[in-house]
């Protein structure tokens, strides 16, 4: 199995002390050699043509000025932009477009993104939430323009995924599930939020330090009866390691090998509806040893290889997320 991978560190879109920095990769580059991978991808800008499939034009011109202005605050999460940040965000979208292209022509088995800045939280209108541009959202745009019939999305940062939600709202070939920590930021997810998307836009908002049982059993009794009415082509996934019981901004309770069980349950997915097509693309995640440590346990799972064997256990108690399943298995009439 081929897997096609891409690596954007943006080491110039930085200030000082903020979370979404270039160190949360900094443990990335000796992984890479660690684990003997091909050659990466090149690295590609995005043409801004390809960004307006899924932005409005005065949303790109609004960034492309901040940044000239940069580095500045655009916005109270705060998300910042530096004089260097539109053409990174350019390049986080063009690279993950060129390893969504090579999974989707048949160049590559299946795909991972590795870039920053992150993209879930940016909507149409708008950059925020540290996200520039939605580059998970510009690559299903570009997927379906090339034939792709229908797309499903797995958004499993611990932060809703609003932006991405807010692209496909009414393009009834993408399929969505959001599972974030509930009450965070950015404050939206709610199970009932979307009722004219029932059925094909899922939010399930996890109770603080859900971890590998309840992950597990949100795959089993929602995402993959989602999976199976919905049929669709390709998966993308939103790799969000903050969703780790040991990130700095958030509560969940997931593991290194909770992390290797999501993705191989998801790569076992799209082996079996999608004929193996799927792309995982980084977004959050604060503390550099989970990321490494996740990257790895994706790599792991796109290779057909065990779980890394590393040190990783969740000290807390992991909730019961049976009541919230139930909720939303009724709420969107799964079987």
């Amino acid at each position: 199995m081929r897997t096609a991978w891409t690596y954007v560190p943006a080491p110039e879109h930085s200030i000082e002390d903020h979370p979404e920095n270039p160190a949360r990769l900094s443990l990335l580059p000796a992984l890479f050699q660690e684990l003997d991978l091909p050659p990466a991808l090149d690295v590609k800008l995005a043409a801004p043509e390809e960004i307006a499939e899924v932005h409005k034009a005065a949303m790109i011109r609004t960034v492309e000025s901040a940044c000239a202005q940069g580095p500045v605050i655009i916005d109270y999460a705060p998300t910042y932009v530096t004089s260097t940040s539109y053409v990174d965000a350019l390049l986080a979208a063009g690279t993950t477009l060129a390893c969504a292209r090579a999974v989707v022509n048949g160049e590559a088995d299946n795909g991972f993104s590795i870039v920053r800045p992150p993209g879930h939280h940016a909507e149409p209108d708008r950059a925020m939430g540290f996200c520039l541009f939605n580059n998970q959202a510009v690559a299903v745009r570009d997927a379906l323009k090339k034939g792709v019939e229908r797309v499903m999305i797995v958004d499993y940062d611990a932060h809703h995924g609003n932006g991405t939600q807010a692209v496909f709202l009414q393009d009834e070939r993408v399929a969505f599930v959001s599972t974030h920590q509930a009450g965070i930021y950015p404050g939206t997810g709610r199970v009932e939020e979307i009722p004219h998307a029932r059925g094909r836009m899922v939010n399930m908002p996890m109770t603080a330090l859900s971890g590998d049982q309840s992950y597990q059993r949100v795959i089993d009794e929602v995402v993959k009866p989602l999976v199976e009415s919905f049929q669709p082509r390709m998966i993308f996934v939103s790799a969000g390691f903050d969703s780790h019981w040991d990130d700095p901004l958030t509560m969940l309770g997931l593991s290194t090998s909770g992390f290797f069980s999501i993705s191989q349950r998801l790569v076992q997915l799209a082996g079996e509806h999608c004929q193996g097509k799927i792309l995982f693309l980084l977004e959050g995640g604060y503390n550099p040893h989970s990321i490494a440590n996740g990257v790895h346990a994706v790599f792991a799972a796109l290779d057909n290889q065990d779980a890394p064997d590393v040190e990783d256990v969740c000290p807390y108690a992991d909730p019961d997320v049976g009541e919230l399943v139930n909720r939303v298995r009724q709420f969107h009439q799964m079987r």
